[in-house]
């Protein structure tokens, strides 16, 4: 067996050392052996569509189109959202939208107001 650390993107033992970084022929990707000792000071937390680090009471801004599932309404580009709440799973913010009640919104369709 190798020392060489699993993929972090599909956990696949098969990654090779190729020089500065290492890479996985599963799934391609490539992350850099510096990243992996300094890996304790990156913050991990939930992150807007331009990467800004969000946290719960923030207030963000809709930038596309949702649609709302099982109903015709739709969350217009621009609508701003007050007092987030983090929470884990597939969708990372639970919030209050006006004109149409509690939603889950994915962090990667918001950015920080």
């Amino acid at each position: 067996m190798s020392d060489l650390p699993n993929c972090p993107a599909c956990a696949s033992e098969f990654t090779y050392d190729d020089g500065l970084q290492y890479v996985c022929p599963e799934c391609g990707n490539e992350w850099s052996k510096v990243a992996e000792e300094g890996a304790e000071d990156i913050d991990t937390g939930v992150r807007d569509a331009n990467g800004n680090l969000l946290t719960d009471g923030d207030s963000v801004t809709v930038i596309k189109d949702l649609k709302v599932k099982g109903s015709s309404l739709v969350v217009k580009v621009g609508t701003k959202v007050k007092s987030i709440r983090l929470v884990d799973g597939d969708h990372d913010i639970d919030c209050k939208v006006d004109g149409i009640g509690p939603m889950k919104l994915k962090s990667e369709f918001v950015k920080k107001a």
